[in-house]
């Protein structure tokens, strides 16, 4: 049988153990983790310590006690100075079986299910955006080219003052068919070529277009786990990423004296998500960032950063990471953006490892179902 410690240290939930008084009797490594302390500092101290004042955690530990039944409470914001914001956790506990007045809590972050929650947003909307872009493909362009036709005759027989006028017709038409390409890329859902991707050359190959161009004045640092297996993905979709991502996050810097930029890869215990018609559940375990030093993304931005014609940038389009978030499903991968105010903005894109059985994928068909 193995000793009861390293079963619950293996655990990736929080799981620590209070006396009536509130005093830590015992902390996982999972804990220590959550809760940005070691062990032995716990073990000092008590829930109050760790826990916000007034926290209904403390109440629940409370009602364990007087009870002697275990509760659930969902979605309790556990955030503070240590450990951060936006930390909300299901809790659960339930009373020790010995005579002792103890009380045993377990963790569950929900971060990952609410990152699932928001996946769901985004493809909706982008589903949105491929039916907007086959209407306008259809019901736009064709007008668009007959007035252009039209235009360019025009330039033919009028005097030099209408001349201009017909010449900037032209131009805006062909500015509107460039944005409705941009919005056709959503309608494209041939299937996804996949081959096995080094994202470290992905990374290092954007990075040297960045150097040289846009973020030349932007000083680039590389953290990266050199042992990372390949990716499952397309080379040329997966650079469009990462460039989409390090060109927004240059433009957030362009007033920044001490402009950083930082690519970082790791790997996670990801999560699983079931492809339809499947029974296998692929794992996200590669973790890729983005992150820079600027003033961050307001709560309201932030909440709907990948829906399209959203952008803080005042000629932007909006459709860039709306695009982005489409690549990346079709890859059947997960991205969210992490950002405070007067902080930076990190985006973390989650990504599945290449198998050699897999050859191709189709493209609607990638997490469809969760």
């Amino acid at each position: 049988m193995p000793d009861l410690r390293l079963v619950l240290d293996s655990l990736p939930q929080a799981v620590i153990v209070t006396d009536d008084k509130n005093a830590i009797l015992y902390a996982n490594m999972a804990s220590e983790n959550m809760f940005k302390a070691s062990s032995s500092y716990l073990l000092k101290h008590t829930m109050e310590k760790i826990i916000p004042f007034g926290s209904p955690v403390l109440g629940l530990v409370k009602q364990v006690m007087d009870n002697g039944s275990p509760i659930n409470e969902y979605q309790i914001d556990i955030s503070s100075p240590r450990i951060g914001e936006g930390k909300i956790v299901d809790v659960y506990a339930a009373p020790l079986s010995d005579q002792s007045p103890k009380a045993i809590l377990v963790f569950q972050e929900r971060s990952m299910a609410d990152r699932l929650d928001r996946q769901l947003s985004h493809r909706s909307a982008a589903r949105s955006v491929t039916g907007l872009a086959a209407m306008l493909g259809h019901e736009i362009k064709n007008p668009l080219s007959g007035i252009r036709g039209a235009a360019q005759l025009l330039e033919t027989v009028v005097d030099s003052d209408d001349k201009e006028l017909a010449t900037l017709i032209t131009k805006e038409t062909d500015r509107i068919v460039k944005i409705v390409d941009r919005m056709e890329i959503f309608s494209d859902e041939s299937p996804l070529e996949l081959s096995p991707v080094n994202m470290h050359s992905i990374l290092g190959h954007v990075r040297r277009i960045a150097e040289n161009g846009f973020a030349s004045k932007i000083k680039i640092i590389e953290n990266y786990d050199p042992s990372l297996p390949d990716v499952s993905g397309s080379s040329d979709q997966l650079i469009q990423v990462f460039l989409n991502l390090i060109k927004n996050a240059a433009e957030a810097l362009s007033e920044n004296p001490d402009a950083e930029i930082t690519l970082s890869s790791a790997y996670r215990s990801g999560i699983r998500i079931a492809s339809p018609g499947s029974g296998e559940r692929a794992a996200l375990p590669l973790e890729f960032s983005v992150s820079d030093n600027g003033k961050g993304i307001s709560d309201e931005i932030r909440a709907h950063i990948f829906e399209p014609f959203v952008t803080t940038r005042i000629n932007g389009s909006g459709l860039g990471l709306a695009l982005v978030a489409k690549t990346i499903e079709r890859h059947g991968g997960i991205i969210e953006c992490k950002s405070f105010e007067g902080q930076g903005t990190t985006f973390k894109i989650l990504l599945p490892a290449w198998k050699a059985e897999i050859r191709t994928q189709q493209a609607s068909k990638d997490i469809s179902h969760v």
